[in-house]
């Protein structure tokens, strides 16, 4: 994942920043793993409601997903399911030099594209939270709100520097668009990590999903991984070899905590209900 940050920087003081390369790689394989799962589950899950004319099934995962009568309200959400499947398996297949390098044209379609499908999915799920209220009460709408702020912000400043050809900066705010786009991911394999470590819901009411866990979770489920990204970013322009080595293992012990959460996911929520 090193080169999928930054292809183009330079690669001086290899052996330390082999370190993060390697740590980097191994986060971007497990997310995108996890992600493709994630996806795998909406497309068979919701698509297959879809296809038996079965828009009520929704509710069984996304409560007021389907509201009979809210034709605008239910084609939002239909979209956004749709959408989202677009930037799941879009989106990481920015961020792989090999296919910016062999497939530039691909690239470019793609990039556009991704960039288009997070403002429609910003917007949308604004209209979504305020319309139609959301599972865990007021802070959990400022939370998503927040996040669906900055993924219009990063995708603003993701073209802005691909047309200045500032290429290493764009790249810089495509990781972080790529990042907040993955908040709702992020959130359910925190959320199941936290469950299977504890075995039981700590720190919220999983009847009202409220809670004080609930609350830090989502802010921590966009702002965590953007500062581990600015910590990488950092870290690889740095001469601290021991800052390095630093950012590297935390990088991957964070890696290993968020593999046990998508594996607690696919287990315990996505599997059951396809």
């Amino acid at each position: 994942m090193q080169q999928a940050l930054t292809a183009n920087e330079p690669l001086a003081r290899p052996i330390k920043n082999n370190w993060l390369s390697h740590s980097a790689k191994f986060w971007f394989f497990v997310t995108v793993f996890g992600q493709w799962i994630f996806a795998s589950y909406v497309a068979i899950f919701y698509g297959g409601a879809s296809l038996e004319g079965n828009f009520a099934g929704w509710n069984k995962v996304m409560p007021h997903g389907y509201i009979a009568g809210d034709t605008i309200g239910n084609i939002a959400v239909g979209t956004h399911l749709l959408f989202a499947l677009v930037v799941l398996i879009g989106g990481p297949l920015q961020l792989i030099p090999q296919i910016r390098r062999l497939a530039p044209k691909f690239h470019r379609i793609n990039g556009r594209i991704y960039i288009l499908t997070a403002l429609i999915l910003s917007v949308g799920g604004l209209f979504m939270v305020w319309s139609r209220g959301v599972a865990g009460g007021e802070m959990t709408k400022y939370s998503i709100s927040i996040n669906a702020i900055l993924i219009m912000v990063f995708a603003s400043l993701a073209v802005y520097f691909a047309i200045k050809r500032d290429i290493k900066t764009h790249r810089r705010w495509a990781i972080r668009l790529f990042i907040v786009m993955g908040g709702v991911w992020f959130f359910r394999i925190g959320l199941m990590l936290w469950l299977m470590i504890h075995q039981a819901p700590v720190g919220f009411d999983p009847k009202t999903f409220e809670g004080p866990f609930l609350t830090f979770l989502g802010f921590a489920q966009y702002l965590i991984p953007l500062a581990l990204a600015q910590l990488y970013f950092n870290a690889f322009e740095s001469q601290n070899h021991l800052y390095k080595i630093s950012v590297s293992v935390v990088l991957t012990l964070l890696t290993l905590a968020m593999a046990g959460g998508i594996f607690a996911a696919t287990m315990g929520m996505w599997l059951p209900r396809i």
